[in-house]
């Protein structure tokens, strides 16, 4: 069982930054894509960010390209996301996620079908 650990959130004023992180003990974690995934009050769970098991092929959600920059560690096992430029419209509990690919040629998927592990979640607030 992969077991995955957030920690980052908290509350923040619109424009401002959280940093997110999510470790495992997983060994083999550079075999695993890995996503972020955030769900608001009364609503859907939705696509942030993924990134591929190398790291060197990433996707992001239109509302947060070029605010937000998923990262990941492979030697420290742990995935990041940076988050600038907050707004109110962030505010969620905010998951990771991962599954298998460890020779990761397509782009890491923004389906949360496709992911098997996921964390307990992080709430991220973002005041007006």
């Amino acid at each position: 069982q992969v077991q995955l650990v957030e920690s980052g959130g908290g509350l923040v004023q619109a424009g401002g930054s959280l940093r997110l992180s999510c470790a495992t003990s997983e060994r083999t974690f550079s075999g695993y894509a890995a996503g972020w995934f955030r769900q608001a009050r009364g609503k859907e769970r939705e696509f942030v960010a993924a990134i591929s098991g190398r790291g060197d092929n990433t996707n992001y959600a239109d509302s947060v390209s070029g605010r937000f920059l998923i990262s990941r560690d492979n030697a420290e096992s742990t995935v990041y996301l940076q988050m600038n430029s907050l707004r109110p419209e962030d505010t969620g509990v905010y998951f990771c996620a991962l599954y298998w690919s460890p020779f990761g040629v397509a782009p890491p998927s923004t389906a949360s079908g496709a992911y098997a592990h996921w964390g307990q979640g992080t709430q991220v607030t973002v005041s007006s």
